[in-house]
């Protein structure tokens, strides 16, 4: 099940957020943008309502929520940490506000140095706001305006919306300093971890399935027989030591396919919250092999094998080195990161989606190509001729799927390609891909 999570503030913020929580497929958020700080406890009475878990942005929003909400659902916040300056210090270097001085809240000083002095601009005149931790809008804007009014700063940067707000209508040099990629997804884990879903799926049986790629090919090269045993026993001993990472149990199919089961709170762990596969990365350095790996959630141990062997079977259709989860409500989660660097994991597919792309002809083996590709390379678009090669298919064929897709509205031609003879291409956008996964 999806742990629904609410999400109160600017849009500008929420916008940012959005994209990082991608990388946390059992979020689905609830979102509601404010205009200021002020409306975020009348949001927030209704929306606890419909969510298990509440996510603010700044100290000053989470300190009105607690003081005029009586919240019934954890309540977090995305603090501002020094990683968020450093993108702020650099624009106001390259645009010469550095060098009047700048006025800086919402961070402590010793933040403010270690950013300085990591960028080499240590000599920079700073003065932070030493008041309380969370002092009103009106303070804030009133430590700034006095410093730029007697010219001991030239420059603002404000963690508040409202104050750079109030900055602005005065023409008054200033940015609103904005969380980091990486204090949204710090809080988002300390979310999920809040949540009464997530705690009791933390000892749920988790089922994996992984095979060696081409293993046929790995012994043909091999010299003799003792090297081949030789090979087999590494694999296994490489396994067997994640698998202890996972304080699991593993148990080896035969030559190339072994069996694990662990619990799921350590796997989101070790995955990082499913996001790589450190075992692929072992296996392609130390012995340049490639792994596949299926891996089945369920409310019981056969529930969760069946769909751990229906995950490995779509990594394999995949063409290997790829892994794949099916949950128990038979969405699906991938492909995670293996051996290759993947530039995002798509976020759960669902299984009516699934359904409806096989009912339309497009096979499970199309689909698992088409969902790794697209994870590898951010593709969403292709020529009939690409798309015959990844499918490996003729482009005949590829012709007669596009146009059944098309008909079932999985498929759409988002332009033209010209050439210097002959007709111009049709471009084809494989949009359900695009806009019609699940956060």
């Amino acid at each position: 099940m999806q742990i629904k999570i609410g999400i109160v503030g600017m849009q500008l913020v929420v916008d940012k957020l959005l994209k990082v929580i991608k990388a946390f497929p059992t979020f689905t958020p609830i979102v509601r943008i404010v205009k200021n700080e002020d409306e975020a406890p009348s949001v927030v009475e209704t929306l606890m309502l419909e969510v298990e878990v509440l996510l603010l942005f700044g100290a000053q929003s989470h300190r009105k929520v607690k003081d005029n909400v009586n919240v019934i659902v954890p309540v977090h916040y995305v603090p501002l940490t020094g990683a968020g300056l450093y993108k702020t210090l650099f624009r106001a270097l390259q645009t010469g506000h550095l060098s009047g001085g700048i006025s800086i809240d919402s961070l402590t000083k010793s933040m403010v140095m270690n950013a300085l002095k990591d960028l080499g601009i240590e000599q920079t005149q700073v003065i932070v706001y030493s008041g309380p931790a969370h002092a009103s809008p009106d303070k804030l804007f009133a430590f700034h305006h006095n410093l730029l009014n007697t010219a001991a700063c030239s420059f603002a940067i404000t963690g508040v919306e409202s104050v750079a707000r109030r900055l602005s209508e005065i023409q008054a040099p200033n940015e609103w300093l904005i969380p980091s990629d990486q204090d949204m997804s710090v809080t988002l884990e300390r979310a999920l971890l809040s949540t009464e879903s997530r705690r009791s799926k933390e000892s749920q049986i988790v089922v994996g399935m992984i095979k060696v790629d081409d293993f046929g090919k790995l012994v043909m090269k091999r010299n003799n027989e003792h090297e081949v045993q030789k090979l087999k026993l590494d694999i296994h001993r490489m396994v067997l030591d994640y698998v202890e990472s996972l304080d699991g149990y593993l148990t080896n199919l035969g030559g190339d396919e072994y069996l694990f089961f662990t619990t799921r709170g350590i796997f989101e762990r070790e995955t990082g919250g499913y996001k790589t596969i450190p075992l692929a990365k072992d296996a392609n350095q130390s012995f340049g092999l490639s792994l596949s790996l299926g891996v089945g959630f369920g409310t019981s141990a056969n529930e969760a094998g069946t769909n751990a062997r229906a995950a490995l079977r779509k990594s394999k259709e995949a063409g290997g080195n790829t892994c794949f989860i099916i949950r128990e409500d038979q969405t699906l989660i991938g492909p995670l990161e293996m051996a290759d660097s993947i530039q995002t994991v798509l976020s759960p597919t669902h299984a009516g989606l699934i359904k409806r792309a096989e009912d339309a002809g497009m096979t499970s083996a199309y689909l698992s190509k088409l969902l790794s590709y697209t994870a590898k390379h951010g593709k969403y678009e292709y020529k009939v001729h690409e798309l015959a090669a990844l499918l490996d298919i003729t482009v005949r064929s590829a012709h007669r799927l596009l146009l059944l897709w098309i008909d079932n509205g999985l498929v759409d031609i988002s332009g033209m390609e010209k050439v210097p003879k002959g007709r111009p291409r049709q471009i084809y956008r494989f949009s359900f891909l695009k806009d019609k996964t699940m956060m």
